[in-house]
């Protein structure tokens, strides 16, 4: 369905001041019209002040048949006739042209020219031969590369634009036959490229190709053509025998095809790829791809059949990266980057337009209220002429575009309007005895002629689909150029001002609430989006302007899907963010009371709103507007208030409003935990702490912590991308810490919260800076150990735990609150906390722990050393702040050195600090596959200190019996003799020799 409104996309008109009937005519680039007559072209300037005014003429070989401009390289193509034969030819440096009588340069393609003659050519207009083997029939220029693809009658010719570099200074435009195209069963009648992509039309069947080159670097050109599609056997059968059965009586016609993407090659053309090119040539195609295949059957109910059911108008319309450059050619203008591609064709009542870059699809079908003679798109419009009407229709390409370019769009953080959207007709504009029309830029040009028995021939189809022979099918001879025409420049408004146009038509729809209202203010959005795709081409106050402009429309938006009840009212949420609107902007754009009194909220302002204070934005709401909030959601949403009022953005809400709404919750249904903590927040706002402690304990502890996941902003909330405390989370810090470390606990548990956010948390509520570890954070770390969290990386938190212990013993320092859990309680609650060995209680025996705190500490640190999970190899680069004259140190490095293995070095260590553990400390370590260093280092270091002597002599001596009576159960007598000191006293050493030797016969 189109659509139809009375909208002014055309503004002001100007005659074009030609002196013969145009019969040719385009646009050259941003600032020149070429109208062809006969064997003469002018150019007239379309920008600035000279308006419509003579640029220059040239005459030109041949008459003109065809004429394209190529904004790349700035050249303009003809194809021309003289003496029955058609020749190609280019117009380079056309603006050296002077005046008419100026000299012309005339060369065939790939002449060298010499350095002596470049000041020549730099002041002179060349017009440069393209030699073919075929007449060419029609041709078409990339407006990206600017290379030239000709069509012929069995095939298509490439000729790739490149530059002759004559010095430093000056280079010559020039062209290369790079690639032919060889087709059958179809002749083209018009043609369309664009980097690589290729569309063919005859008169009522459609092509589209891909021209692809070889991935690999320095793969020589294969020169001999190389099919790359078999043709399909039934269509040549059907083609075949519509030749042999064609008469004055029959027709015969192929049914309406349409093949899209790989399926596209049973089309039963055929197309043969033949390379030309040199080997250092940059863009090389060697293989194509099908994309499309498009056949129509003309309308056979009337009697009589007409000659003009054909296709036109075929054209490829890029749609560019926005602002992105690239320039891989040195001397060419600047290459945009493609990021979408369309495709236009039309029947003479219906229009078709295709998207055919990643996937191929029919976008949009246009239906024309009469008989179309030529259509142009654009990115923002299709302008279709009649015999007596300018059409502009509304377009989708922008909004592909826009999918294509942002992967975040049809999300909750960006929308546009759909590409199936029905198309709409802006204005069908009377103007009599329309011909023919081009368009660029902001300017159309129609050539209109009074005497409709004057109109010149669109085109000469060389091959007919659908044929009779009839004498009525004979080609008209052009009629002789009569007065009766004109050649208008018709402006088109910007887009701003007929964006500002369209809302105010929109107005008139919004008290009905239809789909209407946003189906226009959708057209308006997209006209703007348009616009900004190509914002390189736009001057600052012009983009800031568009810009402007696309917020507003995304605002309108917002508020017709924030306020009709219909399936997309999700999409306020994206429009409003685009727009830029804040929260209070939006409230005051709402109508709070509906127009019989009631209060109705209609689903998009509640999703905008719900996710809005989801997001915990920066923005807080004034008391009015929190109020108003409170009871839309009361009215709405009654079980997302409690999750509303926890917002960051409800911070300035009446504590005693907010209370009252709550009381009215009816909580069966959903969690009344919530609804309690929510009341006792809002208490301890109001500094009720009565109310307060009456809340906190309707629950008991494990019910407040699953009320807490429920809902974790009752604790923490974002501000400018920081986690904060509430004031509810700084007053359980003081009088519940264990609620609240347990809370914190169930929020990462439950992926509310993060493990960086979570210490985060826990210094700014706290006070602490980053260097700093409050204890509270020691005490959720440590249960953090104790939940076994499976996703807590342990030896990090392991090492987190023994820094802060080694950094508290080390400097003594206390902790700044009471540990909620001891050394005993995190042993007998967590398996990662082992039991420390019994060896190491007399090390610290030695030492009066008088300070609890440090002592805690250092039980906790051990606990860690001696468990299953620690890395202790981790552990002892970090030991240096312990000194080992304290029994810290040396009870941690003992420990670490114990589980490392390295007990000769623990043997040393304890006889040198601490003998009187040393016997202990072999009992609980050297067993099994250890045992032997009880005679093998032990006994020796032993009786070695003795003969020393000194104050530890008596310590020393009774642990040299302790190890003799282990050593004597352990050896036979003949190795207990062996390992006993040479020189010592052998009454000291007699018992111990008789247990031995009495050991066998008591056993």
């Amino acid at each position: 369905m189109v659509h139809l409104y009375n909208l002014h996309p055309f503004g002001s008109q100007q005659v074009v001041p030609c002196k013969l009937e145009p019969e040719r005519f385009c646009g050259g680039g941003p600032d020149a019209l070429f109208v062809a007559a006969g064997c003469k072209v002018e150019a007239f300037a379309v920008s600035g002040q000279e308006l419509c005014q003579p640029r220059c003429a040239f005459s030109t070989l041949g008459r003109v048949l065809r004429l394209a401009y190529s904004e790349a390289g700035d050249y303009l193509v003809a194809i021309e006739e003289k003496n029955k034969s058609t020749f190609l030819r280019a117009y380079v440096n056309w603006r050296s042209k002077k005046t008419e009588n100026s000299r012309v340069c005339i060369r065939m393609i790939g002449h060298n020219v010499e350095a002596p003659f470049c000041e020549t050519f730099r002041d002179q207009m060349s017009i440069v031969e393209m030699p073919l083997s075929e007449a060419p029939l029609c041709v078409s220029c990339c407006p990206v590369r600017g290379d030239l693809l000709v069509g012929c009658t069995n095939k298509l010719v490439l000729f790739s634009l490149k530059y002759q570099i004559i010095n430093e200074e000056f280079s010559v435009l020039d062209f290369e036959l790079s690639l032919i195209i060889h087709l059958c069963n179809i002749t083209p009648v018009e043609i369309s490229f664009c980097v690589g992509y290729v569309a063919v039309m005859s008169d009522l069947e459609v092509l589209i190709l891909k021209l692809e080159s070889n991935p690999k670097n320095g793969e020589s050109v294969n020169h001999h053509p190389h099919k790359t599609n078999r043709q399909m056997k039934p269509a040549e059968g059907i083609s075949n025998e519509a030749l042999q059965l064609e008469s004055d009586d029959f027709v015969i016609c192929q049914k309406p095809m349409e093949l899209l993407g790989k399926k596209s090659e049973q089309s039963g053309i055929s197309v043969t790829l033949e390379s030309t090119g040199l080997d250092d040539e940059k863009v090389k195609y060697f293989h194509v791809q099908h994309l499309l295949y498009r056949r129509f059957a003309p309308d056979i109910s009337s009697c009589v059949l007409s000659d003009d059911i054909k296709l036109h108008s075929l054209q490829l319309l890029p749609i560019y990266q926005t602002g992105s450059l690239t320039s891989e050619r040195k001397n060419l203008s600047q290459e945009k980057e493609l990021l979408s591609l369309f495709c236009f064709f039309s029947l003479p009542h219906v229009g078709y337009l295709y998207m055919i870059v990643k996937s191929v699809e029919l976008m949009s079908v246009y239906q024309y209220p009469e008989r179309s003679q030529q259509a142009v798109l654009t990115p923002q419009f299709l302008h279709v002429i009649t015999s007596n009407y300018l059409q502009c229709f509304t377009v989708r390409c922008s909004a592909a575009a826009a999918r294509e370019e942002d992967p975040d769009m049809d999300s909750t953080i960006k929308a546009c309007p759909p590409v199936s959207m029905d198309v709409c007709a802006l204005r069908i504009q009377l103007f009599i005895g329309l011909k023919a029309m081009c368009h660029f830029k902001n300017h159309i040009i129609l050539l209109t002629k009074a005497d409709p028995e004057a109109v010149p021939e669109r085109r000469e189809s060389p091959k007919r689909l659908l044929s009779r022979k009839a004498t009525s099918d004979k080609l008209k001879t052009p009629p002789v150029a009569e007065a009766g025409w004109n050649l208008y420049i018709v402006n088109t408004i910007s887009p701003v001002q007929l964006y500002r146009e369209m809302v105010d038509y929109s107005n008139t729809y919004k008290t009905a609430k239809t789909q209407s209202c946003i189906h226009l203010l959708s057209e308006a959005h997209l006209l703007v989006r348009a616009a900004l795709m190509d914002a390189s081409q736009l001057e600052p106050a012009e983009k800031a302007e568009l810009l402007e402009a696309f917020k507003e429309s995304c605002g309108h938006l917002g508020d017709c899907y924030s306020r009709l009840d219909t399936q997309y009212s999700h999409l306020a949420l994206p429009y409003y963010k685009m727009s830029g609107l804040s929260m209070a902007e939006v409230l005051a754009r709402v109508d709070w009371v509906a127009e019989d009194g009631s209060q109705k909220y209609e689903r998009g302002l509640i999703f905008y709103i719900s996710h809005s204070l989801y997001e915990n934005l920066d923005e807080e709401l004034s008391e009015e507007l929190a109020a108003r909030v409170v009871q839309m959601f009361q009215v709405a949403e009654p079980k997302q208030l409690p999750h509303v009022l926890c917002s960051p953005s409800m911070k300035n809400i009446n504590p005693l409003t907010a209370i009252s709404y709550l009381r009215k919750l009816d909580t069966s249904g959903f969690s009344s935990v919530l609804v309690t903590l929510t009341k006792a927040a809002m208490a301890l706002k109001m500094g009720d702490l009565d109310m307060y402690q009456h809340e906190m304990k309707s629950y008991s502890e494990m019910k407040l912590v699953c009320g807490f996941i429920l809902e974790p902003r009752l604790l923490i909330q974002q501000k400018k991308g920081r986690s904060v405390p509430t004031e509810l989370a700084v007053h359980l810090k003081e009088t519940q810490p264990g609620l609240l470390v347990a809370s914190v606990l169930g929020l990462q548990k439950n992926n509310k919260i993060g493990i960086e956010e979570a210490d985060s948390f826990f210094k700014v509520l706290c006070g602490k800076d980053d260097d700093m570890i409050p204890q509270l954070l020691v005490d959720f770390w440590e249960a953090q150990l104790v939940a076994c969290l499976p996703d807590v990386l342990l030896q990090k938190l392991f090492f987190k735990l023994m820094s802060q212990y080694i950094w508290r013993l080390s400097k003594r320092q206390p902790p700044d609150t009471i540990p909620l859990r001891t050394s005993e309680d995190l042993i007998n609650a967590c398996s990662h906390y082992g039991l420390i060995y019994p060896w190491v209680n007399i090390l610290i025996s030695s030492d009066s722990l008088a300070d609890k705190n440090y002592a805690e500490d250092l039980f906790k640190l051990q606990s860690l050393i001696c468990g299953p999970s620690f890395d202790i190899a981790s552990i002892v680069p970090f030991l240096e702040p312990l000194s080992e004259d304290s029994v810290a140190g040396l009870s941690v490095q003992v420990l670490c050195q114990t589980r490392l293995k390295e007990y000769e070095q623990c043997i040393d260590t304890l006889l040198e600090r601490c003998p009187e553990a040393i016997i202990p400390y072999a009992n609980h370590e050297l067993k099994e596959e250890n045992r032997t260093l009880w005679w093998k280092k032990l006994l020796p270091e032993l009786c070695q200190r003795i003969k020393c002597g000194g104050e530890k002599y008596q310590l020393y001596l009774s642990s040299l019996k302790e190890t003799l009576s282990v050593v004597a159960v352990e050896l036979e007598l003949r190795d207990f003799l062996n390992v006993l000191p040479e020189d010592g006293t052998a009454a000291f050493f007699l018992p111990y020799l008789l247990y031995c030797s009495r050991k066998k016969s008591l056993t």
